[in-house]
């Protein structure tokens, strides 16, 4: 089933699956901006006439984030609080604390307390199955959030696309910032998330991927792997651990799963005077102050997870209405500079020029993802490879 559905994601970009207009949120088409109160309102009253609330005349909507007190989700809750209280619609949050465990005796909460829609943020892939459960029990409907569970529908990530620009971005940077020196004596260091599974694990690919394309004869030896466990405090740790490998004066290339990931791992190089040896692309763009207060982050990836909010509720709304929905939609992503920055997110003054003039590497993107295809280990995984 998670292959299935993530097939339907993938099919579906750039191009999603065809779906409804709904009051104007046309999932094919959609901005990401939020839409008006009274449209919210309108989407609201739609689906309580086809599904009435359980509970009272507000319609709930539960909310398990991924851990509340972390940039990226607090960006995600405050975007949903925003569209469902336009909406007129009832939230209530949990938090799954980074732990599956938790997150299932969340999604047993929320269905004894009879929600009639669930947004579901969970970062272990073996948990989907028993948290739909619970789901599929009481006919409530769900939306999950990066990581695909069998019946709900998927909001989130171009996992390989964005992996790659990140891998992309920095090895180009690294080029331009340490010359030669970035291939002959360089060290590429990647934070990924195993307990995510091989839908997130497209994004570490698409990572190291993205990088050779730039420098294909950089050496498999220097390429380093770290659990992150998705804190800041966890690939600190692991990051302080793997330096002790990095003979001193050697380029170090950090990238990670997300910017708290890799902003654990530039402390650690901070920490241990190893600043100037430093370059880092981040995962998220929710560290903006780190970004511009940092000269060796140069760039992150934006998912824009302020906006995570504008496609959710509608989503949720639409699927309570009986409206023909997307299996899939996934957030457009851009790389987000000091330079450009100000393009994005206007409250921050862009500075100084664009440090590469980065180009996407579309052709070997390309060749990837047939590599994917191709990869015998990859064998259960292959209708999770995008086809463009």
């Amino acid at each position: 089933m998670l292959r299935i559905l993530y097939t339907a994601l993938l099919c579906s970009l750039p191009a999603l699956a065809t779906a409804e207009d709904f009051h104007g949120f046309d999932p094919a088409t959609f901005d990401g901006l939020m839409l008006p109160p009274a449209t919210l309102q309108a989407m609201t009253a739609a689906a309580i006439a086809n599904a009435p609330p359980k509970n009272d005349k507000r319609l709930v909507i539960g909310f398990a984030n991924l851990q509340r007190d972390i940039s990226f989700a607090i960006k995600v809750e405050e975007s949903i609080e925003r569209n469902a209280e336009a909406a007129g619609v009832e939230l209530l949050i949990a938090d799954n604390r980074l732990d599956g465990p938790t997150a299932l005796a969340n999604a047993e909460s929320f269905a004894r307390r009879r929600i009639d829609f669930a947004i579901e943020f969970q970062t272990d892939v073996n948990f989907g199955p028993p948290i739909m459960r619970h789901f599929d029990q009481k006919g409530i409907g769900v939306v999950a959030i990066d990581i695909p569970m069998p019946g709900a529908t998927y909001f989130g990530a171009n996992n390989p696309r964005s992996g790659f620009m990140g891998g992309s971005y920095l090895a180009q940077a690294a080029q331009a910032h340490f010359g030669e020196r970035a291939l002959k004596e360089g060290y590429f260091v990647v934070g990924e998330l195993p307990q995510s599974g091989a839908i997130v694990s497209m994004r570490t690919e698409g990572q190291i991927a993205g990088f050779l394309a730039v420098l294909p004869d950089f050496p498999a030896e220097r390429i380093l792997r770290i659990d992150t466990k998705n804190t800041l405090q966890y690939s600190f740790q692991q990051m302080s651990n793997v330096l002790g490998r990095i003979p001193a004066g050697a380029p170090i290339m950090l990238t990670a799963i997300n910017d708290q990931s890799v902003t654990g791992m530039l402390r650690a190089v901070q920490q241990k005077g190893r600043e100037q040896d430093a370059l880092v692309v981040g995962k998220g763009a929710d560290e903006l102050d780190t970004m511009l207060a940092e000269k060796i982050f140069v760039a992150s990836v934006a998912y824009f997870p302020e906006r995570y909010g504008n496609y959710l509720v509608p989503l949720c709304l639409m699927r309570l209405a009986g409206r023909d929905a997307p299996p899939a939609m996934a957030v457009e992503h851009a790389m987000i500079t000091p330079a450009n920055i100000c393009d994005y997110y206007p409250a921050h003054p862009c500075r100084g020029e664009p440090d590469i003039d980065y180009a996407f590497p579309q052709q070997a993107f390309v060749a990837h993802l047939q590599g994917l295809a191709d990869r015998p280990e990859l064998d259960d995984y292959r209708q999770l490879i995008p086809a463009r």
